[in-house]
């Protein structure tokens, strides 16, 4: 037993897919608080404040009253200390900037050993939180201070490093929106949409139908202009130039004022505006050239006007923004430095971090204020005099947004230009004094094309409407109807289950699907064997749902698999369950009664998709009582139709599948129909008659045509597998 006002961690895990606490992830601690056991928060006085103080965001959780201030209520009635700490962690990882909501305590019948679950968007993340959450609780239990402040430091650094960036983020929930499974490919931002052979795989705002010639294209500023200018876009004159010299000829050849730039450059690195002179063009040239990655610089002649970016999703614009410049007035007192801290930087929507809109401006740093401080005879430590406006930034900032107002021919510009660049999803950039009204009437132009362009502007615009890009993308990627999703079919028990989902893949398989399973005999594709080693885990699952040639999976999940990592997918077409005996070495994760082990098992019905079915044991009642649980259609099977779940289903007009007179029988309602006989299958599949009959009406659930059912039944041999 612990310590009196103490909490130890007896055990965490990453439930990494649906479990018995929810259909996410999950962190579960088991938590020993020991003779806190006798102190309920009612009776630590000070508690309820202090909590309160440090993190007032708890009255925004409705706990299980199901109203605001609902914990607060709990906390003042009186709960324990593991309910208190996983609403503290929740609160820990929202003030962090990684919002979640879930969590769920429950004592597991030993004294002070609590079970504790709660929602984590990132697992690094959610354990550093329960860290912090445990020292922040047992201060406020003790009265002792507590630096919030460094805690929430430490989780935001985390959240920057581990969590999926803000941009993608949004992309990936708006594929949740529409029901998109997805899975994170890497510690990046490389996700996958979809499974199997219907997935679709995005980096940030690149797909994978953005074209590697395309984004070539697209870094070629030069190239790029030539082919927009060979199409009718408006683009603006000028030269690739590779020296100083060249680039002030080229400049005089123009007419000036003009705009120096790299030519494989992007995000306006380098890039010099409006330049008048010979020593504003020579240093603009070698600025350029440190910024791209070659000598080669662009000369163009300066287009009058605002920069704009347009967002071109597919064929159509979806969001644009403007930029402004950017002025500061001298006091006589404060140089350059001190007045861009006070009137630019003091912006909220100002920052360094991936969520901030607008960037905060460091004139001492950036080599482009530094370059137009020059062009004005000044340095970032120069002192302007009172009232004298001085420009730190002629153009960018491009974060203002205006996609109600562009003008349709000049909508129709840029997704043009995206289209000959070739490029799926595109940042178009355009100076126009206004996007209202078409470019040619107000001589603007485009001068840029841009593979993986930001959506944060338009995510997060400084001022303006936020616009639904991730929407887009993700309408872009996938059809209306289009779900991303393959048949899955889960397979849970502790007899014949491996059996089931070998037969249910070879009958899938028979019906034209690149099928692989899952399960404790193997990793199957097309029923080749690609490991022997039990693969009725997640990991395995995943190999499946990443593999592009999968058109349909099937997984064994155990009862142990389910309490210690959950399923290796969200949702699944068809749930089968063989079984629900009692399993002794469950009693190490507190499972132990009838009880418990239908909220483990019930995880395979709980995750069918409402179109989907269940498949289940009629034999046995316990197995049959889930179906009240299932969100779609159910199928009984079972040795016997006499069986009362099977009979009482058929009553009502729904399915079975039985065996009658040593032959399998589907069943809707009155109707039956004789597949084939036992005794025409392989020994081994016919001396195990009720895993046959569950992978039937897996397979009838999938509608896989009865003659085809047939042949997979009589080929596949239940002691063989190719390797």
């Amino acid at each position: 037993m612990t310590n009196k006002k103490d909490i130890i961690f007896l055990r965490v895990n990453h439930l990494r897919g649906p479990n018995i606490w929810t259909y996410r992830p999950v962190i579960e601690a088991w938590l020993d608080i020991g003779e806190l056991e006798d102190f309920p928060s009612n009776t630590l006085p000070g508690l309820y404040e202090r909590l309160v103080a440090w993190l007032p965001g708890l009255i925004e959780h409705r706990c299980g009253v199901g109203a605001r201030g609902g914990f607060l209520e709990r906390l003042r009635e009186g709960t324990w200390s593991g309910h208190i700490l996983e609403h503290v962690v929740l609160e820990l990882q929202n003030l962090a900037g990684m919002r979640t909501g879930f969590g769920k305590t429950r004592s597991t019948g030993e004294r002070g050993v609590y079970k504790m679950a709660f929602r984590t968007r990132q697992p690094q993340v959610g354990r550093a939180a329960l860290e912090a959450g445990r020292a922040l609780l047992l201060a406020a239990i003790d009265d002792r201070p507590y630096d919030l402040d460094a805690a929430l430091a430490q989780l935001r650094e985390l959240v920057d490093e581990h969590c999926l960036g803000p941009s993608t983020a949004h992309i990936v929930e708006a594929a949740t929106e529409r029901k998109i499974p997805s899975l994170r490919l890497t510690d990046g931002n490389l996700v996958q949409l979809g499974h199997g052979a219907a997935q679709r795989r995005i980096w940030t705002a690149e797909t994978d139908r953005t074209s590697a010639i395309a984004e070539s294209i697209a870094s070629d500023k030069d190239l790029t202009k030539s082919l927009l200018r060979s199409c009718g876009v408006p683009v603006p004159e000028g030269s690739l130039v590779r020296s100083a010299a060249e680039a002030w000829e080229e400049a005089q050849d123009i007419g000036l004022p003009v705009v120096v730039k790299p030519y494989d450059g992007n995000h306006g690195r380098g890039v010099s505006l409006n330049l008048m002179t010979q020593a504003d063009v020579e240093a603009a040239y070698h600025l350029a050239s440190r910024k791209g990655d070659s000598q080669s610089v662009l000369v163009e002649r300066y287009i009058t006007g605002d920069e704009h970016r347009l967002l071109v999703v597919g064929k159509h614009v979806v969001a644009a923004a403007k930029g402004e410049s950017l002025w500061v007035t001298g006091d006589g007192v404060a140089n350059i430095i001190a007045l861009v801290d006070s009137q630019i930087n003091t912006d909220p929507r100002r920052g360094t971090g991936e969520d901030a809109p607008l960037n905060a401006l460091a004139p001492e740093n950036g080599a482009e204020i530094i370059l137009e401080l020059q062009r004005q005879g000044m340095t970032a430590y120069s002192v302007p005099l009172a009232g004298q406006k001085v420009l730190i930034q002629p153009n960018g900032n491009v974060a203002y947004d205006v996609t109600d107002r562009v003008h349709p021919s000049v909508a129709y510009a840029a997704a043009l230009a995206a289209r000959v660049v070739g490029l799926d999803i595109a940042g178009v950039d355009l100076v126009a004094e206004d996007i209202s009204r078409p470019l040619d009437a107000q001589r603007g132009a485009i001068i840029e094309v841009n593979a993986s362009p930001g959506l944060l502007a338009h995510l997060k615009p400084a001022d303006g409407q936020p616009r639904p890009v991730g929407a887009a993308i993700v309408g872009h990627l996938f059809g209306a109807a289009d779900s991303g999703r393959i048949p899955l079919v889960g397979v849970t028990g502790s007899r014949g289950a491996s059996l089931v989902a070998r037969l249910v893949g070879s009958l899938l398989q028979r019906s034209g699907k690149h099928t692989g399973v899952a399960c404790a005999d193997g990793l199957y594709l097309d029923q080749r064997r690609v490991t022997g080693a039990d693969s009725a885990n997640w990991e395995a699952g995943q190999r499946l749902l990443i593999n592009r040639s999968v058109q349909a999976a099937v997984f064994e999940s155990n009862a142990r698999m389910i309490v210690s990592e959950g399923l290796a997918y969200d949702k699944c077409a068809v749930g089968i369950v063989t079984d629900m005996a009692p399993q002794p070495q469950l009693a190490e994760f507190y499972i132990c009664d009838d009880a418990d082990m239908r909220k483990v098992v019930r995880t395979q019905v709980d995750v069918i998709l409402p179109d989907g079915v269940a498949v289940l044991n009629a034999a046995d009642a316990a197995v049959a009582d889930l179906a009240e649980l299932c969100d779609g259609k159910v199928i009984f099977y079972g040795l016997d139709a006499a069986l009362a779940a099977i009979a009482a289903h058929r009553e009502l007009g729904e399915r079975a599948v039985f065996v009658r007179d040593g032959g399998i029988v589907l069943a809707q309602g009155a109707d039956e129909t004789a597949l084939l006989a036992l005794a025409a299958l392989p020994a081994a599949t016919a001396a195990q008659p009720e895993a046959v009959a569950a992978a039937v009406a897996a397979a009838w659930a999938l509608d896989v045509a009865p003659e085809l059912i047939c042949a997979g039944l009589r080929t596949f041999d239940a002691n063989t597998a190719t390797q």
